[in-house]
């Protein structure tokens, strides 16, 4: 593994993508990414007590499936790494206790399947793990009891708001050094090449409501640091996928960006504005754990895969608050972590 400048690195061994699943709750089944989900769940508890067991139900549904999908059971797992948008990871932690494989708990916010992308990969491409699993999830109606306001109240949404996706995803990484013909792995031409690590941005951001102008400094500093530490440009990739952003923050990343020398706009995707259509109501699109990761394992690695796209940089971004943080009005600080996607 080669270090580059502070952030970066490159694996030189480029663990394989083999693997992926997504599960998506009825709204977001009824948008334009719907047919490229494994599962839309009509009723969004899944036949469980609470939200929260849902979506720990769909956290372990997501991994189970996507091992599945290349003959293989938790048992083969070498690590589960995960997270999600609740205290104390609640959902990954519950689903890790049903799956029974080493577990590797990650808080990274919505950022954390590009987190668990990331420290996955190095841990793969070192040797240390041979088949590991990165997932995260996320629940509207768990994130905004914990974040904003009861479901009851019917608070109305401000125009900078963001709609929490429910869902979960998850993706699994192969070490290449014990690839095989005789496996047959759902995915055989995707690898992770590199990446880069995000530092913690606040632009001072109060506002709960307005998450894409949160994360957006992150993002671009994320993107601005990897092209720097690679001596590289938004050209050298054909698609630079945020997790979030949504409208208002894909509008703030660009001009960040500019500011720095880099135009991504004509390359960026952002996972947040894709979610919903404009006549679902949602405001500025979709965020949550749940956004990139059921987006990025549904659409964009099949894409990868058939070699629509021969290089990506995916990067979901997380706003790293908490609801006591936002009760003593301290700002929302910000974190983007950075993995190079490529069809070989």
């Amino acid at each position: 593994m080669g270090i580059i400048g502070k952030h970066s690195y490159r694996l030189e061994n480029t663990p394989h993508i083999v693997s992926s699943a997504c599960y998506v709750g009825d709204k977001e089944g009824k948008g334009p990414m719907r047919e490229y989900f494994d599962k839309i769940c009509k009723d969004d508890t899944l036949g469980l007590d609470s939200w929260e067991q849902a979506e720990s139900r769909m956290f372990e549904s997501a991994v189970r499936v996507a091992l599945a999908k290349i003959g293989k059971q938790s048992d083969d797992l070498s690590c589960l790494l995960g997270g999600d948008l609740l205290n104390q990871i609640i959902s990954a932690g519950y689903a890790a206790r049903e799956i029974r494989a080493p577990f590797l708990g990650l808080y990274g916010a919505c950022s954390t399947i590009s987190e668990g992308l990331l420290v996955g990969g190095m841990l793969v491409d070192g040797g240390f793990l041979d088949l590991a699993a990165c997932a995260a999830s996320s629940h509207f109606s768990s994130a905004e009891r914990q974040y904003r306001y009861p479901l009851e109240m019917g608070v109305q949404a401000v125009p900078t708001s963001q709609r929490t996706v429910t869902g979960a995803g998850s993706i699994i990484i192969k070490n290449s050094a014990s690839m095989n013909d005789e496996t047959d792995w759902f995915f055989k031409h995707i690898v992770i090449t590199g990446g880069t690590i995000g530092s913690v941005e606040d632009y001072g951001i109060t506002d709960a409501n307005n998450m894409g102008a949160a994360m957006a400094p992150a993002a671009s500093e994320t993107i601005c640091t990897h092209f720097r530490d690679y001596s590289s440009s938004p050209d050298d990739y054909d698609c630079i996928i945020t997790g979030d952003l949504g409208n208002f923050g894909s509008d703030m990343l660009y001009e960040l960006c500019k500011k720095e020398g880099y135009d991504i706009k004509e390359k960026h995707e952002d996972c947040g504005k894709m979610m919903f259509s404009e006549d679902q109501n949602v405001n500025c699109g979709a965020s949550g754990c749940g956004c990139a990761a059921t987006i990025v394992s549904g659409y964009f690695l099949p894409q990868i895969e058939r070699g629509v796209y021969n290089k990506v940089l995916f990067l979901a971004t997380g706003a790293l608050l908490s609801p006591v943080s936002s009760l003593q009005g301290e700002s929302i600080p910000s974190i983007a972590h950075a993995v190079v996607l490529e069809h070989v």
